[in-house]
């Protein structure tokens, strides 16, 4: 299994995100206690968030148990995961799959400093776990 298997497929829209981040916080809920949950950003239908619960289910960012009557749903993935998916779809559309493009892109945009990627470097350089590709050393 390649490392990108166990991660959904697709993205997030902004209300599924908002969703992710009640189930993150919160733990897991019943559709009722998200649309609830929900409801100072968004007047939600019940059934506008039990759509969305199985969009995001179908997408395999969560799943539900069976508690009585009710479903009860939990989040699959944690948000780094989530995040990682994100930046690497990012990579794929934008700077044709290369991270230095990315890197240097926010650099030059100021979004991360050198220092920072230094640091970061660095540190990398001294994680036991980190593995180089071919070819370096």
């Amino acid at each position: 299994m390649r490392k990108n298997d166990k991660l959904p497929d697709k993205g997030l829209s902004d209300l599924e995100h908002q969703l992710m981040e009640i189930l993150w916080k919160g733990g897991p809920g019943t559709a009722e206690q998200i649309r609830e949950a929900l409801a100072p950003r968004h007047a939600l239908q019940d059934s506008t968030i039990r759509t969305v619960l199985l969009r995001l289910e179908k997408k395999g960012y969560v799943s539900h148990r069976l508690e009585g009557k009710a479903f009860v749903y939990s989040g699959l993935e944690k948000p780094r995961n989530v995040a990682v998916r994100a930046v690497r779809q990012i990579l794929d559309k934008f700077c044709d799959g290369s991270l230095e493009q990315l890197l240097v892109g926010l650099v030059e945009n100021e979004v991360v400093d050198r220092k920072e990627l230094e640091q970061l470097a660095r540190k990398l350089a001294k994680s036991p776990g980190t593995k180089t590709r071919k070819g370096e050393e």
